[in-house]
């Protein structure tokens, strides 16, 4: 995420235009999304009478721009929003929404002017699929943009060295409360065996966060004449482009073999660990990945959580995850148990710090009250 009390800016280059924002993540809170604020740096005598305006797009390219056929690019615009900065069309103060909007303003001078965008409630988060090693050009993904221009008009052809272009983030984190822990379960009977075989798989929560370790509980009664050979368990992360085919895409980002069995009549109770992480699958192409700034690092997808009501046919890429237990018992015996992969919202360690430490004060009064 962008570190807090950083600046980021971007210069054309004829100087003419710069871009000025206090972050580049924005939060998808399922019912409101962070507004997009930020200053644009004009140079009046670079200008030569051109106008400037900054716009907001939301992009899904599925194919290089080298691919282009017959003058079609792999590339839908799903949203574009512009507006004009400079001659201001409204009272400079007036464009001012947020604080870091006044800082920069007070910062740099009577030539900056501040810009806002609302994002509508229909767009996907940022979300690219893993290229290979050896591919070239940009991956498919959905991107997001604020690009600011001079121009004679906004409709005009714009000039690549009086254009300056900075990559955003839409992201969501992990809604409040823990959920219903997920819990499957199946009886399964056989030819020539009189009792049946019972699996029964479950975790202990619903929502997991990038890194931490899964727990899978894992209890078989065996009451058939089969043997259970082994006993294999994944974590199944599922790509769906919704946008323009429907396509899924399964890619398996942990594995665990056990080798454990199970003999006719026995039964088996027993915990296995998962950790589906980006580090151990690097070179996976088609992996969905969370959007990632230029420079920075970035972690497998997040879980994919839309709004009621919203089409996910507009979504680009919508991403979930699921638990599989295979029992190979001569054919296969198979559970899919769902649960979500997130970030945590940013302020949740700093609360339970904050409460420990309220915790320990308290604490440490009781103590001092006692000797005194």
């Amino acid at each position: 995420m962008s570190p807090k009390n950083v600046i980021f800016k971007k210069i054309c280059k004829d100087k003419s235009v710069g871009v000025y924002m206090g972050k580049r993540d924005f939060v998808d809170r399922v019912d409101s999304v962070d507004p997009v604020d930020g200053v644009i740096l004009v140079d009046p005598e670079a200008l030569q009478g051109r106008k400037v305006f900054v716009t907001l797009s939301c992009t899904f390219r599925y194919g290089r721009d080298d691919m282009d056929v017959m003058g079609i690019a792999f590339r839908r615009e799903l949203y574009l929003s512009t507006r004009q900065v400079y001659p201001p069309l409204q009272d400079r103060e007036k464009g001012i929404h947020t604080k870091i909007q006044a800082r920069l303003l007070r910062k740099l001078g009577h030539n900056a002017y501040p810009f806002f965008f609302e994002f509508p409630d229909n767009l996907p988060c940022s979300v690219a699929l893993q290229p290979a090693p050896h591919d070239v050009g940009k991956q498919c993904a959905v991107e997001f943009e604020i690009k600011a221009f001079s121009a004679e008009s906004q409709d005009a052809k714009v000039r690549k060295r009086s254009t300056v272009k900075l990559m955003l983030r839409k992201v969501q984190y992990a809604p409040e409360g823990e959920g219903t822990a997920p819990s499957v379960e199946t009886t399964r009977d056989f030819v020539m065996s009189d009792k049946p075989l019972h699996v029964k798989a479950s975790l202990d929560k619903e929502i997991y966060y990038h890194g931490e370790t899964i727990k899978v509980h894992v209890n078989v009664t065996n009451n058939s004449s089969k043997n259970i050979k082994n006993i294999i368990l994944s974590v199944d992360q599922v790509a769906t482009v919704v946008l323009y085919s429907n396509d899924s895409y399964v890619k398996c980002v942990d594995i665990e073999d056990s080798g454990d069995s199970v003999s006719p009549g026995a039964t088996l109770q027993k915990v296995y660990k998962l950790l589906p992480v980006l580090a151990n699958n690097r070179e996976r192409r088609g992996i969905a990945l969370d959007g990632k700034l230029k420079h920075e690092d970035t972690n497998l997808a997040s879980t994919s959580i839309i709004r009621e009501g919203v089409l996910k046919e507009v979504m680009g890429i919508m991403v979930s995850y699921r638990v599989m237990v295979k029992l190979i018992v001569g054919g296969e015996v198979g559970l899919e148990v769902p649960f979500k992969l997130m970030h945590p919202k940013p302020d949740a360690g700093k609360k339970t710090y904050i409460s420990v430490l309220f915790l320990y004060t308290k604490l440490l009064q009781k103590v001092l009250k006692h000797v005194k």
